[in-house]
């Protein structure tokens, strides 16, 4: 992929993607429109629409197209800024909204300050690749917890109960409990909750060999208890680049895991986490939050720091504090895969005894 080409012409393009065809907008160096018309949403009128043109300030909408868009502007050398309309009322919010405006408005935003779009960069073409297998197994994951729980409602419906049992084995172990009158109706459904199983068991199988040899830097992140081979890869396919955030301490908020906030005078009300960012990466450090908390999580200082800060409140003090522990994984996280440190459960035990060795 080529470099964004700094921008000597002066034009501005406006591009409204859609799914089939695209409105575009040309503006030149004073702000008037050259040209507006409707491309098809296909690479080759791309390449043609812009492979000849000089170098120009492009701007599109993020979206289902952007991505391959955006990587294809670039390699065309022109300067490729995928904008993020929901934070740009002027879009988002408009009430005279048309795709020719929208490519007019992106055009002229751009010309007055890009940060105005809330800019985003998309993920490279492998990165992109690699993360379509950790999509895929949550996609078919869902569709078999769908499917348990048709089964055990269904069930449930005429009175009677399947077994607890893991989602792994349940196609196993619930078949002989059906009840004879619902065989014919459940039977293809444990059928396809195996074959559901098996495919997911080759995906995982095929997550931790692409972590292992494509992405040795999981190796780190898997030093803490909690953390696998799914969860490691995601935070690295996510976050794709570490050196993109100046502390680790950005990386909470970049993952939606930091508290709205809605500060007025004296009022400063707590209130629910932004959840922006991706939801699958969050949702696996969760889980991980809730394992480290649980149980069967070691000793470390993190799960102490979170078991503390639950044991502070009511009955809302251990889902604040699961949240919270997935911040701080997330921060510590990327910490280990830019030091590349080694990982000390116990750190705060270490530096305690320190002080003492020295004066003695």
């Amino acid at each position: 992929m080529k470099k964004d080409t700094k921008v000597e012409s002066g034009l501005t393009v406006g591009v409204d993607l859609g799914d089939r065809w695209s409105r575009y907008c040309v503006l030149d160096a004073k702000g008037q429109i050259l040209e507006e018309d409707t491309i098809a949403s296909t690479g080759r009128a791309f390449r043609s629409l812009f492979g000849e043109r000089p170098a120009a300030r492009v701007v599109i909408e993020v979206g289902t197209h952007s991505p391959w868009v955006q990587r294809l502007l670039q390699e065309l050398g022109h300067e490729t800024i995928t904008a993020n309309p929901r934070y740009v009322r002027l879009i988002y919010s408009s009430r005279n909204k048309n795709d020719r405006l929208d490519a007019e408005r992106l055009a002229r935003l751009a010309r007055v300050d890009t940060k105005l779009l809330h800019p985003i960069q998309h993920r490279g073409g492998t990165t992109q690749a690699d993360r379509a297998l950790l999509r895929s197994r949550n996609e078919l994951v869902e569709c078999r917890t769908k499917l348990v729980n048709h089964a055990r409602g269904i069930v449930k419906s005429i009175g009677g109960r399947l077994p607890s049992c893991s989602t792994t084995c349940f196609h196993k172990r619930v078949r002989q409990d059906l009840p004879d009158e619902l065989k014919p109706a459940l039977t293809p459904v444990l059928d396809t909750i195996a074959v559901l199983t098996k495919k997911i068991q080759c995906l995982e199988s095929r997550i931790e060999r692409l972590a292992s040899k494509r992405y040795p830097e999981t190796g780190l992140l898997r030093q803490v208890s909690g953390v696998g081979p799914l969860t490691s890869l995601s935070f690295v396919l996510t976050l794709e680049d570490p050196a993109r955030f100046k502390s680790s301490r950005a990386v909470g908020p970049y993952l939606g895991l930091r508290p709205r906030q809605s500060q007025s005078g004296d009022k400063d009300p707590e209130l629910r986490i932004t959840k922006a960012g991706d939801t699958d990466l969050r949702r696996l450090l969760v889980g991980s939050a809730h394992y480290i908390l649980g149980p069967f999580g070691p000793d470390t200082d993190l799960r102490r720091w979170g078991l503390a800060l639950a044991a502070r409140g009511k009955k809302s003090a251990k889902k604040r504090a699961v949240v919270a522990v997935a911040r701080k994984l997330a921060v510590l996280l990327h910490r280990l895969w830019v030091t590349a440190e080694v990982y000390e459960p116990l750190r705060s035990d270490r530096s305690a005894i320190v002080p003492q060795a020295a004066s003695m």
